[in-house]
């Protein structure tokens, strides 16, 4: 499993947004250096149910690498989700006050993201790989099928019937 370049690609996506559960998205400054406000991201209803879908399609891809096809699904609709969810993090940051400052957990959900794009062309590469490595073996079953099964060819022996 860990062999693999795209479980530790996987891996990565699944610890920032795990990471995004425990830290902040944003503070108010005070005077002196203290902090006013705190915001979460599970304070949130809506953030905590994004991450709540992100991290569980995150540990799906990350723990199916047994199933491409199911792995490859599952990690470009985490992505998809997480760049809904980035966009969602942008206008939040356009809207805002002045003095509410974001810190560099808001982009983890893109980083995130691009690990998981990264993560599918690598289980895409391996897929393909898979299949053609699959229709070699078949076409080369078939030949040597068809070569039994040809006729004057004495099966047993191998080799062509003599006419005398």
């Amino acid at each position: 499993m860990w062999q693999r370049l795209q479980t530790l690609f996987l891996a990565l996506a699944t610890g920032l947004v795990v990471a995004l559960f425990f830290s902040l998205k944003a503070v108010v400054p005070g005077p002196e250096g203290t902090r006013l406000a705190e915001f979460t991201y599970s304070q949130n209803f809506p953030y905590l149910v994004l991450l709540i879908v992100t991290s569980i399609l995150q540990v799906l891809a990350l723990f199916t690498f047994n199933q491409r096809v199911f792995q490859l699904r599952t990690a470009t609709l985490s992505a998809i989700v997480l760049v809904a969810f980035q966009a969602w993090l942008a206008v939040d940051f356009m809207t805002c006050s002045d003095e509410l400052v974001f810190r560099v957990t808001a982009v983890f959900p893109l980083c995130a993201a691009i690990l998981d794009l990264i993560a599918v062309r690598y289980i895409l590469r391996d897929q393909l790989m898979v299949e053609s490595i699959t229709r070699l073996r078949s076409k080369k079953k078939n030949r040597s099928s068809r070569k039994d099964s040809l006729p004057g060819k004495n099966p047993v022996s191998g080799s062509r019937k003599s006419n005398s």
